[in-house]
Formats: C-alpha cells, sequence, structure tokens
C-alpha cells in the first residue's frame, strides 16, 4: 500500500513529513486552495531533494503551463483534479507520471473512466464536491466495487487516523495507496507529524503482512 501525503506547502514541514518516508508528496497549484504554492518557483522548495515522488496537482490548467511547471519544480508525477480530457492526460504522460482525480458520489459512472485507461498511470477516488479535493469528507469506500479496470487507484478524501484502518481492510485488486492530506494537518499545508507517523505505522504494519 503506497502513502501519498498531499497539500505540503512549508519546506521545513515538507523535509519533516518526507523523513516519514510516504512514497508520494503532493504541491497544490491551484490559486482558490489554501494550500497553494504559487505558480513562480519557491526556491526552498524547488532545491528539494526528496525520496519521495514530488506531485504537482493541477485544476483545468493548460498543457504549455503545466509542462513547465513540472519543469520548475522537478515534479516527478502530476495529479489532475479538474475536467482534464483523455487526450491531455495522454501527452502528459508522455512528460511524467499522471494521476487522474475524480470526485466520486453513490451515483457516480464508472464507465466514464474507460477512455482515460490507457492515458494514464493511476486513478484517485476523492469525495465528491466542489472544492476539487481538500475537503475532509469521507465517501462510501464500498462503491470502488463497481471499478473494474486494472488501472490502479488511490483513495482520498477525508482520511484519518480514525478511519485509516477501514479504509485499509476494503479488498480490490487495483487499490494501490492512500491520500492523506486535510485531516492530518495544524492548519491547511502544515502537517501534525504525530498523527502522520502512527499512520504511517499501521500501513507499514498492514503492508508487512501482505504475501510478498
Amino acid at each position: 500500500m503506497k502513502i501519498k501525503v498531499c497539500g505540503m506547502k512549508f519546506p521545513e514541514n515538507v523535509r519533516a513529513v518526507a523523513a516519514l518516508q510516504p512514497d508520494y508528496l503532493g504541491f497544490i497549484f491551484y490559486p482558490h486552495s489554501p494550500r497553494f504554492v504559487g505558480y513562480e518557483p519557491n526556491k526552498e522548495l524547488t532545491e528539494l531533494r526528496l525520496p519521495a515522488k514530488k506531485v504537482g496537482v493541477f485544476v483545468d490548467k493548460d498543457f504549455s503551463t503545466i509542462k513547465s511547471i513540472i519543469q520548475k519544480y522537478q515534479l516527478d508525477a502530476v495529479q489532475l483534479h479538474g475536467n482534464e480530457v483523455p487526450e491531455m492526460c495522454g501527452a502528459l504522460k508522455t512528460q511524467t507520471e499522471v494521476i487522474k482525480a475524480f470526485g466520486v458520489d453513490d451515483t457516480f459512472d464508472f464507465s466514464r473512466l474507460e477512455p482515460y485507461a490507457n492515458c494514464v498511470d493511476f486513478f484517485l477516488f476523492d469525495t465528491k464536491t466542489t472544492a476539487h479535493g481538500g475537503s475532509g469528507e469521507v465517501f462510501n469506500w464500498q462503491i470502488l466495487q463497481n471499478y473494474h479496470l486494472k488501472v490502479p487507484f488511490f483513495i482520498s478524501g477525508g482520511l484519518s487516523e480514525e478511519n485509516i484502518e477501514s479504509v485499509l481492510k476494503l479488498k480490490h485488486p487495483a487499490f494501490y495507496g492512500v491520500d492523506l492530506n486535510s485531516r492530518f494537518e495544524i492548519s491547511p499545508g502544515l502537517k501534525d507529524l504525530e498523527k502522520l507517523s502512527r499512520t504511517f505505522e499501521l500501513i507499514k504494519l498492514q503492508n508487512s503482512k501482505l504475501p510478498s
């Protein structure tokens, strides 16, 4: 089970979270988010050499802007949270890993994902809201049993210390990782290291029980 911590913002906090050894760290390039890191390179952030993959999170940005930020911030992956079409995802996939996010609820039509199957590396399923993520709200994970593609997926949306054990019990062959964000914060963008550390231990314990 992979661990992604999203909404990173402050260099010192980024270093501390990276020391916990997550697999991915997410940086938000969406101006309406309180975790927005800015389009122009923050020298402290761009010069960080992290063991985790750096993910840039975008909402309906054009290809050239995203490509420029990939280069400026030396991103390893992009996460697309808007209405990006499969063709754009496929074009970005030639540059970096692509995670396509979808807000889901009990009426979500999983057939919508089929055109993206060969254009992305991962899906991310988040709670459907108007805020494009970071809501702290949970969706009904059991509806993911309606997902039958082979593209691996992350689960996001309101994951917390209190419910992480429950989500880890979800049995699905494509369940690849969890995305931790607002429920692990002291304030927007500032992660609570103690909460994350305890949750990482739970996940790593779960991983150790999986057949090799």
